[in-house]
């Protein structure tokens, strides 16, 4: 099997620490430390260049059958109730109208992939909030700095700001709608309006309950502005809308909206994990799913549909590789809360085939990596690494930069470990 990945040194500690202390002041990574863990990994993922090709075609592909998917829920409203969204916003999404024109709204999608005995699969697509932007164009640029032989394949903080501002089409407010008390969501927001001002944008940090409403347009009504926003970017997950006061009127977030978004909330559809047990309604076809995404099924099947040792649970709504229940992974006493979850609420979470993946052996011990490829408007637009000693990719796996090997240096003596040698590549072996 020929390994997507060069194997690299990581940067010295005295060097990392450079660069971890630039991507908090210069980078808005706010967020370090998780637990006792450093959220970020001193040794970039450096995919080659054959490997970073494929998984862009994989990855439009992707993102084309899920705008298709999305669309044919929408028409076929009875859908909605497999895929366990809550009541209030089942109802919202079965009512909802999307206005002419919607396709002004951006569609910003990451979807995780990880290397396998099989060669690529998915694990998820974030369709709903994706986040890791501040890593993945930040750090990942500071990590290039230091390997000479490898590039970052695009910036997607870049990508997305550009995006936003040909879409306000020649309007200069951008609303940045997030949950404010979390200081890894308002980073991010932080970071962005920082590309914005660069690019001539006034963008507004705002919770989604400071958005008014009229004849569909957004206003942002707060101590320190009030006006119209031409453009607004939802960094708040949809599942969370409901609980809003109604003054607030959410459901425009939705798609409802004649202010450009990004994204719809009805985006949530195929963020959903149960997503995959609507595919037979739908009446499109999903090759790139089909094949790229384990077997998915009803807990209440899965005896039927996999073997005991060969499955696991997922809610539909996780995020962050929480409450994944995985066999040898996940601690026993987590393991038996969630297997109580499933038998009491089993239409909140799905089971799904386990996959062997392929882990990452190199300076740093056995590595597993998972990289998510971003795409907008089912276009790549960049990457983001995470990587884990286990293969669940959880919320103490660290933020690793995703680089692409420009060339491939022959010769070199793998027992070198000095500073120079941190900057240059040696091949994996087929």
């Amino acid at each position: 099997m020929r390994l997507p990945w060069h194997i690299v040194e990581p940067l010295d500690g005295r060097t990392f620490a450079e660069v971890r202390r630039a991507a908090i002041f210069e980078c808005c990574k706010w967020d370090p430390q998780v637990e006792d863990v450093c959220a970020m990994s001193a040794l970039p993922v450096v995919l080659t260049q054959e490997a970073w090709a494929e998984l862009v075609v994989l990855a439009e592909q992707l993102a084309r059958e899920t705008l298709l998917a999305e669309s044919a829920i929408l028409q076929k409203r009875q859908c909605l109730g497999e895929l366990g969204l809550p009541w209030s916003l089942r109802r919202r999404l079965r009512g909802l109208t999307l206005p002419e024109g919607g396709q002004h709204h951006l569609r910003l999608i990451r979807f995780d992939f990880h290397f396998t005995t099989e060669g690529w699969r998915i694990s998820e697509a974030n369709s709903d909030v994706p986040g890791g932007f501040s890593e993945a164009s930040g750090f990942t640029r500071l990590m290039s700095d230091h390997y000479r032989r490898a590039v970052v394949p695009c910036d997607p903080m870049l990508e997305l700001t550009r995006a936003i501002r040909d879409s306000a089409c020649g309007g200069d407010t951008v609303a940045l709608v997030h949950a404010t008390a979390f200081t890894d969501d308002r980073q991010v927001m932080v970071q962005l309006a920082r590309h914005l001002k660069t690019a001539g944008m006034r963008a507004v940090l705002v919770g989604p309950d400071q958005l008014r409403w009229n004849e569909g347009r957004a206003f942002v009504d707060t101590d320190w502005f009030r006006g119209g926003a031409h453009f607004v970017f939802r960094f708040f997950p949809a599942e969370w809308l409901p609980a809003l006061p109604r003054l607030s009127a959410w459901w425009h977030l939705l798609g409802d909206s004649r202010t450009p978004l990004c994204n719809p909330g009805a985006a949530i559809v195929t963020q959903s994990k149960r997503f995959p047990l609507v595919w037979p309604e739908l009446g499109v076809e999903l090759p790139a799913w089909s094949r790229l995404l384990p077997l998915t099924c009803d807990p209440r099947h899965a005896d039927t549909c996999l073997s005991e040792g060969n499955r696991m649970w997922k809610p539909a709504l996780g995020r962050v590789g929480d409450f994944i229940q995985m066999a040898g992974v996940t601690p026993e006493k987590e393991s038996r809360r969630i297997a109580r979850a499933v038998r009491r609420h089993p239409r909140y979470w799905v089971a799904q085939q386990r996959f062997e993946a392929v882990p990452l052996e190199g300076p740093e011990g056995r590595l597993y990596p998972c990289v998510g490829i971003y795409t907008l408007n089912a276009r790549v637009i960049g990457a983001y690494g995470r990587i884990a000693p286990k293969p669940l990719i959880d919320h103490l796996a660290q933020d690793a930069a995703v680089l692409v090997a420009q060339a491939i240096p022959i010769g070199l003596n793998t027992h070198n470990h000095s500073h120079e040698f941190n900057r240059t590549l040696h091949t994996v072996g087929a």
